[in-house]
């Protein structure tokens, strides 16, 4: 009878801990769209790992101590540990255009040929030349040319000074500074279906481009930026290809007190890490989330197409307000070509320039928003935690023409 008793004890415990293991598993960062599932590499093509000195610029922009800023102090029994304060955006701007204008440009080269007064045709081809390489596109050169060629004829004077104010009136229309170059960080409406017990979504910002652009770095510095307006944020680590993307990504969020929602297990469907992010966000009344994706080939057309499910599976919590395309300024006008590609995919609300340290190739700017018609909200400018900011057109051109 003692043994019976025991085995129908033992028969319980086991009903009852199977059944609490079967309802938390289900409810565990709620129910997933059906489209959500492990993700599944087909080729070697599938997992993008980044060239090794792509990885090593990456290496080096990771957040590290900065001197204008309080380090994180380990957590003890009975304290909290101390959050960094990033710099408010006038400063961060204001250091970013003082930088810009000592690195020069294109500009000094064009200004050097117009006072020399009496132009000949080679003075012409050698300024058309130095405006080719600055990537400025043939189509906005040419444009360019004849309107400095009018103007040279117009005024006619050598006067620098006279010169360097047609070319910045100019250079200023070809940025662009009439474009809506603000965030959207408005918190959208619901998705139809979504249960309005479970918070109320946040605005959403998926980063997106390819390999070595430093996605990871600008989702980072990003929210530093959202710190600083004193918007609460929270992190999705969808780059889940990479382990120490997601390793990076909590690094920056620790340091100013941003949770950031991962996978523990690589390989993992980035669509649902990007899911949970969202919800999580909208559960906790949070401001803003901001979502890493996985550096992708443009020409890749299958992870394109993941790209997209990573968008629709997010907005089946709301609308995502911004898609933003880290480039490479270096690239020149093979970023151009990129952000068509991700334009098509996912559509690019705005555009990242990153590593704009030097400005010689910096007309990608003008070509990229001439041709999708989307504006270069953030710039770049070096490794450091707060090097990010919003794009200053006036301050832009100022640095191109030295």
């Amino acid at each position: 009878m003692d043994l019976l008793l025991i085995v129908l004890i033992v028969v319980i415990v086991l009903a009852v801990a199977g059944g609490i293991w079967f309802y938390a598993g289900r409810n565990r960062g709620g129910e997933v769209p059906p489209e959500v599932s492990a993700h599944k590499p087909t080729s070697a093509d599938d997992v993008l790992l980044a060239p090794p000195q792509e990885q090593t610029v990456e290496a080096e922009a990771r957040p590290g101590p900065a001197p204008a800023e309080a380090a994180l102090e380990p957590v003890v029994a009975g304290t909290q540990a101390t959050l960094e304060r990033p710099e408010s955006i006038p400063g961060r701007m204001q250091r970013l255009r003082s930088r810009l204008a000592g690195a020069g440009g294109f500009g000094r080269a064009i200004l050097a040929v117009l006072s020399r007064g009496d132009l000949t045709e080679a003075d012409w081809e050698e300024i058309e030349d130095t405006l080719l390489t600055s990537d400025l596109g043939l189509e906005v050169t040419t444009s360019l040319m004849d309107e400095l060629r009018t103007q040279a004829k117009v005024l006619d004077t050598s006067d620098p000074a006279a010169i360097r104010a047609v070319l910045r009136q100019e250079l200023l229309k070809l940025v662009g500074p009439g474009m809506d170059r603000s965030l959207n960080l408005d918190k959208p409406a619901p998705a139809e279906g979504w249960n309005g017990a479970d918070g109320e979504p946040a605005a959403a910002v998926l980063m997106v481009g390819v390999n070595g652009t430093g996605k990871t770095t600008t989702c980072g510095k990003l929210a530093r930026v959202l710190v600083a307006e004193d918007k609460s944020v929270v992190m999705g680590a969808a780059d889940t290809f990479r382990a120490a993307a997601a390793d990076q990504l909590t690094t920056w969020g620790e340091r100013v007190g941003v949770e950031v929602v991962r996978s523990e297990r690589e390989g993992a469907d980035p669509a649902s890490v990007a899911y949970d992010a969202t919800r999580a966000a909208a559960r906790d009344g949070v401001d803003v989330v901001v979502v890493d994706t996985a550096g992708r080939l443009q020409n890749k057309a299958g992870l394109m197409d993941e790209l997209g499910k990573i968008k629709r599976v997010m907005e089946k919590v709301a609308p995502v307000g911004e898609v933003l395309l880290v480039l490479d300024a270096t690239t020149g006008q093979n970023g151009m070509r990129q952000a068509q590609v991700f334009s098509e995919a996912v559509g690019i609300t705005g555009i990242v320039l990153t590593k704009l340290d030097g400005t010689a190739k910096g007309g990608i700017v003008v070509t990229v928003q001439k041709e999708l018609g989307v504006p270069v909200k953030l710039v770049g400018l070096g490794e450091g935690a707060d090097d990010l900011a919003p794009f200053d057109p006036e301050g832009f051109v100022d640095a191109l023409l030295g």
